[in-house]
């Protein structure tokens, strides 16, 4: 089997694999606990996941990609999540979607050619009074419009 992760990932992997194998319902936190750890969940580790909870390997395959949380490539250094909940659809975030789309010449799910910024779709942010909202990394801001979220973008990336 040809790998892309490093022996050290898989080590990392492994690892959380033996905290939760014997643990009812097992497989959602092995998987945020690999994420959170490695930054994903790489495709490679799905056959030791599988293994090792029982699983078959498109099961496993189908957590992964079923949760709009979990990534199976690396991310960028910066996590801008949009959010598409009917509240913010209202008020406007589908042109600010097509907008920072066009900013960062990225689409949902992709990494911005410099690898700062990861731009993800997200179904709520829990902040519908200000809508729309988005989240750059763990920070939820309401309100905002191209300007604003051009001034996060900028924030983030020149500090």
């Amino acid at each position: 089997m040809v790998t892309t992760i490093s022996s050290s990932q898989l080590e990392k992997i492994k690892t959380h694999i033996a905290s939760n194998q014997h643990m009812h319902g097992a497989l959602l936190p092995l998987l945020h606990a690999s994420q959170d750890d490695i930054g994903y969940v790489p495709e490679e580790s799905y056959p030791f996941i599988s293994k090792a909870l029982a699983l078959s390997i498109a099961e496993v395959h189908g957590v992964v990609t079923f949760y709009h949380h979990f990534r199976t490539h690396p991310a960028g250094k910066h996590i801008l999540q949009i959010c598409r909940a009917e509240s913010c659809q209202a008020m406007g975030s589908e042109k600010l979607e097509a907008d920072v789309k066009a900013q960062l010449g990225v689409d949902y799910h992709q990494t911005t050619a410099d690898g700062e910024i990861t731009l993800l779709p997200v179904y709520c942010l829990g902040n519908c009074a200000c809508s729309p909202a988005v989240m750059m990394d763990e920070e939820v801001y309401g309100r905002m419009n191209q300007q604003k979220v051009a001034e996060l973008i900028s924030e983030v990336k020149h500090g």
